[in-house]
C-alpha cells in the first residue's frame, strides 16, 4: 500500500515519514510489508488507508503542479476524513489521530456488541431496507443498510443473528449473491452507538476549518460548509449509511465527468462505472496512474 508512490515522489514519502513519527511506530513498514493480520486489524487499517490516500494526493500534486485543483471531493466512510484533510478543513496530524481513534473505538464497539457486514448483489435498495426491517423485528436485534455502493451492490450491517436472517431473506427474494465480509464490526449501524459519545469527544477536540473545496457528506449528500456541519456529520456517519450512489449522482448532476480515486486500490472507480458508464475514473495507486492523469 503506497510503497511505489513513496519511492517515486518525495511528497508521498514525507506523508509516511510524518505518520510514522506521529504514531510512534513504522506504519509505512506495515503498509509495505505486513504482516497482513496486523494490517487487517481495523485499528491499523484505518490509519493505513488514510495515510495512503493523503500520500496519493500529495504525489499527484507534486507531479501536476499548482494547477491541479478538484472541483469537489467526497470520501466513502473513512475516506470522508481523508477528503476533509485534502480539502483543507483539517490538518494531517489531527486527521491521523482521528482515524486512529475511530479505528480503536469501532473495534471496541465490535467487542461489546459483535456483529458483521454482508454485500448483497442485484437487489434494489428499497427491498433491502424492508428486508432489514423485517429481520430486525423477527430477531429483536438490529440489522440495517450500511453502504449503498452502487445500483446492484448494497452492504448490510448488524447483529450476527439479524444479519444471518437478512441474508437468508435476501437470497429468498432473488439476490444473485450475498458475500459475508471478513470483518467483526457492524459499521454504520446502531451497534456503533456505544462509542458515539467518546468518538464525539475526539471529534470535538480537533480544529476544523471551512473546506477550501466542497466536500459532499456521506449521510446527507450535501456539501459540508462549516465546522459545525463537519462535526455532526462525522459522528452521525458511525451509525448511518453511506449514501454513495446518491453522492456520485449528485456530482454527475453538477457536471462532473472525471473522477480521481485516491488510495491503494480501485474499488470506488469500479463502483463509479456501475452508477454511470460514461463517467471516467482514474485510480491513483501507483506512479503510472499519476503519469496518465498528468498527460491528459
Amino acid at each position: 500500500m503506497g510503497e511505489e508512490l513513496a519511492k517515486t515522489y518525495a511528497a508521498a514519502r514525507e506523508v509516511f515519514r510524518i505518520a510514522d513519527n506521529v504514531l510512534g511506530f513504522e506504519l509505512s513498514a506495515l503498509c509495505w510489508n505486513g504482516p497482513k493480520e496486523a494490517l487487517d486489524d481495523t485499528y491499523n487499517t484505518q490509519p493505513a488507508l488514510y495515510v495512503c490516500g493523503i500520500a496519493a494526493l500529495r504525489a499527484l500534486e507534486e507531479a501536476a503542479g499548482a494547477g491541479f485543483r478538484p472541483a469537489f471531493m467526497a470520501g466513502h466512510s473513512l475516506g470522508e476524513i481523508t477528503a476533509l484533510v485534502c480539502a483543507g478543513a483539517l490538518d494531517f496530524e489531527d486527521g491521523l489521530d482521528l482515524v486512529r481513534q475511530r479505528g480503536r473505538l469501532m473495534k471496541l464497539a465490535g467487542e461489546r456488541e459483535p456483529g458483521g457486514m454482508a454485500a448483497v448483489l442485484t437487489l434494489e435498495l428499497d427491498m433491502l431496507i424492508e428486508i432489514c426491517a423485517q429481520a430486525s423485528s423477527a430477531t429483536g436485534s438490529p440489522v440495517d443498510v450500511a453502504n449503498d455502493n452502487c445500483p446492484g451492490q448494497v452492504v448490510i450491517s448488524g447483529h450476527n443473528y439479524a444479519l444471518d436472517r437478512a441474508i437468508k431473506m435476501a437470497l429468498d427474494a432473488g439476490a444473485k449473491r450475498v458475500i459475508r465480509l471478513p470483518v467483526s464490526v457492524a459499521a454504520h449501524s446502531p451497534l456503533m452507538e456505544s462509542v458515539v459519545e467518546e468518538y464525539s469527544s475526539v471529534v470535538d477536540s480537533k480544529l476544523f476549518l471551512e473546506p477550501q473545496i466542497s466536500v459532499i457528506a456521506n449521510t446527507t449528500v450535501l456539501p459540508l460548509e462549516t465546522p459545525t456541519d463537519i462535526r455532526a456529520e462525522l459522528c452521525d456517519q458511525l451509525i448511518s449509511p453511506v449514501r454513495w450512489t446518491e453522492t456520485v449522482q449528485f456530482l454527475l448532476e453538477q457536471g462532473m465527468t472525471d473522477f480521481i480515486e485516491l488510495g491503494s486500490g480501485k474499488v470506488l472507480t469500479s463502483l463509479l462505472r456501475r452508477v454511470d458508464r460514461d463517467a471516467i475514473g482514474y485510480a491513483v495507486a501507483a506512479p503510472d496512474a499519476i503519469k496518465q492523469i498528468t498527460e491528459l
